[in-house]
């Protein structure tokens, strides 16, 4: 679900630095979005943060949701589901789960990160087919990246205009490399109030779901949580909005600035 992959790609939205001794986020993390397309509210999707294990050993398992509502499910019925296994010392992934259902367009694709022999199989169970690929350093799945990169950042370092690029393995494109700019800091007004945010441009693949390369920009909080406040993008068809609409359990206090 497109609208989904927006939430995912907020996490390429970090520059990446050395690991922080400080974790921006924690098990029972909970994140809502309310995604609007033109005057319809279309959707909700949601991120839950979940521990598992894997192998014997401890991970973060992070569930995400979309699914349309009301009016908009009249017209086009979309119920997807993405899921994430990584390690809860270094973010690596060991699996990534995509099972989706866009007015009868479905998936159901399984990768399987071994670390340790650098590669990677993917699992099309839809179409009984089977790829492997050769893993790079930190390779990240659409789901892990938000979170390891929510550890791995400093502001400071951020510079405006400067592009930045992330390695991800996806189904749809196998590895390839995501580069966005930092555009610099802006106030929003929310739901909330008003919220200082880091403010980015992804270069996305223009054509079949985005109008232009630039067409996407998300806001997310410049505080110790780092969470999407905000996401806007021009499609090939109409234009969609996500906004935070409900939160629990973040690690950090949220800042809202006061007048």
């Amino acid at each position: 679900m497109k609208k989904l992959i927006l939430l995912a790609l907020i996490g390429t939205c970090f520059g990446v630095q050395a690991q922080s001794s400080q974790s921006a986020f924690k098990t029972g993390e909970w994140l809502k979005f309310r995604m609007h397309y033109g005057f319809l509210n279309a959707s909700f999707a949601t991120l839950q943060v979940n521990s598992a294990t894997i192998d014997d050993k401890p991970v973060y398992h992070v569930v995400g949701h979309g699914e349309t509502t009301g009016v908009a499910s009249w017209f086009f019925k979309v119920d997807d589901t993405y899921e994430s296994y990584f390690d809860k010392e270094d973010g690596k992934p060991y699996r990534f789960i995509r099972k989706i259902d866009e007015g009868g367009y479905t998936k159901d694709v399984e990768i399987n990160f071994d670390h340790n022999a650098s590669k990677a199989e993917l699992n099309d169970k839809k179409n009984q087919k089977k790829l492997n690929f050769t893993l790079e350093d930190n390779i990240q799945d659409l789901i892990s990246a938000f979170y390891f990169l929510r550890n791995n950042y400093k502001t400071e370092d951020l510079e405006i205009g400067k592009a930045i690029t992330l390695k991800m393995l996806y189904d749809d494109d196998g590895i390839f490399n995501f580069k966005l700019k930092y555009l610099g800091k802006e106030v929003l007004n929310t739901k909330y109030g008003k919220v200082e945010c880091l403010k980015f441009r992804p270069l996305v693949q223009s054509g079949r779901v985005f109008k232009e390369q630039e067409s996407l920009s998300l806001w997310v909080s410049n505080d110790d949580n780092r969470i999407p406040i905000r996401i806007k993008a021009d499609l090939a068809v109409g234009a969609i909005k996500a906004d935070l609409d409900g939160y629990n359990g973040l690690k950090h206090q949220f800042k809202i600035i006061m007048d």
